[in-house]
């Protein structure tokens, strides 16, 4: 009780002790001279001086007053009394003017210019502002001249509790594991306060929790929150609300206070083991399973959450451990049991497996509660169902002699049915694996006979399958592949393997090696092939040539002499009969062509034929060769010109008995060809009177099409011959369809009445012809200018 009164008063008497403080207008301290002034800067420097000091300071005049401070959020009738500015220069004669200015003077602080009294006009806030700087200065009250120099001073605002705390981050969260020791921390708030730190205890928080005990703490002065029960348990209660105060003034009576929110979760650990739903199982599943089938599920169930809740599931005993397996499913936490190997209801028909749930994740401070785990027991019972056939063995082999006789049996397959009813079995081919249907097979006991021959050369292998189907239910139907191997028999003579040719030079020696031969057998003996080789009884002491067996299982033909014609006899044929080692053997006779020829000095063969023997020695076919070519090529040269030189020759003009009107000149230049009779219209040297038009040229196609120009008018009687040539020449030479090159150019004049009938009788064929020839004498001198037109035609070819 003498502590809480004591409080009491303390709380009571404060608020009035710093009022007394601030409300006397004026306390008279030591004044301060004039330097001083001037080099304190300062008024508010309070110097306690003796008496003594005043005295000897007494000349010097200067400001005097107490340092300054207003109660903040004081408001009243009036305005408040801050407090006295005086002089020493004031006699009382009211002769002096006081003025205030710098923060607020005016408008917050107002001066009595008189008494020098300043009152506050303003209700303030020691949070808005906490001091003014403000400056004072004493004047005449007639001239308005400073008296003394201004001087400074600061008015501070006091605080009172005004504010009270706040939690600027709230409402706040936190985690802690659950089954935590007494005392673990959880996490820690912070209030703030907006009063003064420094001046009393308005900033001075103390915290509190006023919701959440007994199961949280909280230190009073950090703020720091603990649990204070051990052992919570997240699976009883997972969330707790905790309300947190924080009150200033120390936590004394009459101070302000705030308050805010704390949730705490307690996060999960591994604390509980699993556990399964039920002790016993039982599941079923049909005999004809496919593998890998899941045939049921257990579950253990834990208490934890999350990666704490996680089991593995194992089968640890049992009667069907090497049939059944179980796996963890992740996402549904239980244990998924498969079918890891057929079943046979006829064999067997239930099982008992013993499987066991653990935890993953195991806490170590747990461990002595005991194991993290827990078994149950499944009971399995294996349903009947109808199975197809079995063989007897998985696949057949089967071997044949090629020999074999059609209808003899090759093998059997055997099936039966796995069901207790025992249905009969039928047996067939498929035949898309016997496509030429070479075997068949008894569709009662399975027996597999030869239907087509067979030859081991053509095919050593065949596969077929054979289907077993039960007669009771078709759709229980088995396969099963059989090989069948074809046996080789010695069925095939041994025969030359290529078609030999041997040289023989004729300058070889006796004892030299002509060819090496080898042979081949379509037979396959187990023991590999061994040859004999042998000449013709008739022919075995052959004069010629005789034969060597070599190791390799070849034959060497040796020459016995030498001394070799071609000419007597270009080709020997020696006859080898082979034998093999087959039982029994068979041979064949096969014949080696021996060929004389002309053979270098180092023995290389140039020549097998009789003519080249009269070349001289050292020639080759390849210098035979091109020596023929040569030949051919100069043959042809001398063709080519013999017939250009006679086609240059022939006269220009035909000289023919037949009016030459009905021929046209040909120019044996790059011209359409001797025989391009099409390249000229002669109708018109014919007619005078035909169309002067366009006429196409039929021996080119221009790159260009034009339009045809326009035909010229008839050409009146009497019409100068040079001056129409040279009319038709200046055209031919600007038209661009012409072609570059020398062409006969046409002229649609003859000249009409004229005695000669036309232009084109250059010349008679004989000299007793019919025709009148006397018009020369009067166009003698036009036909040589006509003649100058066509050899410059002829030289200039672009033109």
């Amino acid at each position: 009780m003498p502590e809480r009164l004591a409080e009491m008063l303390l709380d009571l008497w404060t608020p009035l002790i710093m009022l007394w403080i601030t409300l006397p207008p004026c306390i008279y301290m030591a004044p301060m001279n004039q330097s001083q002034l001037l080099t304190s800067g300062s008024p508010l420097e309070l110097n306690r001086l003796s008496e003594e000091q005043r005295v000897l300071n007494r000349s010097k005049r200067g400001w005097v007053w107490n340092q300054m401070f207003v109660l903040e959020e004081f408001s009243g009738p009036e305005p408040i009394l801050v407090g006295r500015l005086h002089t020493d220069l004031d006699p009382g004669s009211k002769k002096i003017k006081y003025i205030l200015s710098g923060d607020g003077a005016g408008t917050i602080f107002q001066i009595n210019d008189i008494t020098g009294d300043i009152h506050a006009i303003k209700r303030l806030d020691r949070e808005e502002k906490a001091e003014y700087t403000l400056t004072a200065q004493a004047v005449d009250w007639e001239t308005n001249k400073p008296l003394e120099p201004p001087s400074e001073f600061i008015i501070k605002v006091q605080d009172i509790n005004d504010n009270a705390p706040e939690f600027l981050n709230g409402p706040y969260h936190a985690t802690v594991p659950e089954m935590s020791i007494l005392g673990t921390s959880v996490t820690n708030v912070t209030a703030t306060d907006a009063d003064d730190p420094v001046y009393g205890n308005s900033a001075k928080l103390v915290y509190s929790i006023l919701e959440g005990q007994p199961y949280f703490s909280i230190e009073p002065e950090t703020a720091i929150i603990k649990t204070a029960l051990p052992n919570m348990d997240r699976e009883a209660k997972e969330e707790y609300l905790v309300v947190i105060q924080a009150k200033d003034m120390g936590g004394h009576s009459g101070g302000l206070s705030g308050t805010t929110t704390l949730t705490v979760t307690l996060s999960d650990v591994n604390d509980n083991p699993p556990k399964f739903a039920q002790s016993l199982y039982h599941f079923s599943v049909p005999e004809d399973v496919v593998l890998g089938t899941a045939i049921g599920r257990v579950k253990a169930n834990d208490q934890d959450i999350g990666e704490n809740a996680q089991s593995s599931y194992d089968i640890i005993d049992g009667d069907g451990t090497a049939l059944f397996e179980i796996t963890s499913d992740a996402q549904a936490q239980d244990g998924i049991i498969r079918l890891r190997k057929p079943l046979d209801f006829e064999t067997k028909k239930s099982y008992t497996l013993k499987v066991e749930a653990a935890n993953i994740h195991i806490d170590p401070r747990f461990s002595s509660r005991g194991p993290f785990k827990d078994t149950a027991t499944v009971k399995i019972v294996v349903e009947d169902a109808d199975e197809p056939p079995v063989f007897s063995s998985p696949t057949y082999l089967l071997e044949v002699h090629e020999n074999a006789a059609l209808n003899s049996v090759i093998g059997q397959v055997t099936a039966r049915d796995p069901d207790v009813t025992a249905s009969p079995i039928r047996f067939s081919i498929d035949r898309h694996t016997d496509l030429e249907r070479q075997f068949n097979i008894n569709a009662d006991d399975g027996k597999i006979t030869l239907a087509t021959p067979l030859d081991r050369e053509l095919s050593v292998w065949h596969n077929i399958t054979i289907i077993a189907t039960e007669i009771r239910n078709h759709s229980q139907i088995s396969r099963v592949p059989v090989a069948i191997k074809v046996l080789d028999v010695n069925d095939n003579a041994p025969e030359f393997a290529s078609e030999y040719e041997a040289f023989l030079c004729e300058n070889g020696k006796p004892g030299q090696v002509i060819q090496t031969v080898s042979a081949m057998d379509k037979d396959d003996p187990k023991n590999g092939h061994y040859f004999l080789y042998s000449l013709l009884p008739e022919m075995a002491n052959n004069p010629n040539f005789t034969i060597k067996k070599n190791e390799d299982n070849s034959l060497s033909i040796l020459a016995k002499h030498n001394g070799f014609n071609r000419q007597k006899q270009e080709v020997y044929l020696l006859p080898i009969v082979i034998s093999d080692s087959g039982n029994p053997p068979l041979s064949s006779t096969s014949t080696l062509t021996i060929r004389v020829c002309g053979c270098s000095s180092d023995g290389v063969v140039q020549s097998c034929n009789v003519e080249a023997y009269v070349l001289p020695i050292g020639l080759s076919m390849g210098a035979l060769i091109a020596i023929l070519a040569c030949i051919i090529l100069l043959l042809v040269i001398v063709v080519l010109f013999v017939t250009l030189r006679r086609h240059k020759n022939e006269p220009l003009i035909i000289k023919d008995d037949e009016d030459v009107r009905e021929n046209i000149i040909r120019y044996d230049d790059e011209g359409g060809g001797e025989e391009d009779t099409e390249a000229f219209d002669i109708a018109t040297l014919q007619n005078p009177d035909g169309i002067n038009g366009f006429l196409p040229r039929k021996d080119i196609k221009p790159d260009l099409q034009f339009m045809p120009r326009q035909g010229l008018a008839p050409v009146p009687n009497g019409v100068d011959v040079d001056e129409f040539i040279n009319v038709r020449l200046h055209e031919a030479d600007n038209d661009p369809t012409a072609p570059p090159y020398d062409s006969i150019q046409i002229y649609g004049y003859e000249g009409r009445g004229s005695v000669a009938g036309s232009l084109s009788s250059l010349e008679s064929t004989t000299s007793d012809s019919d025709q009148n020839f006397d018009y020369l004498s009067d166009w003698g001198p036009r036909f040589k200018r006509l003649g100058e037109l066509y050899s410059v035609g002829e030289s200039d070819k672009e033109t």
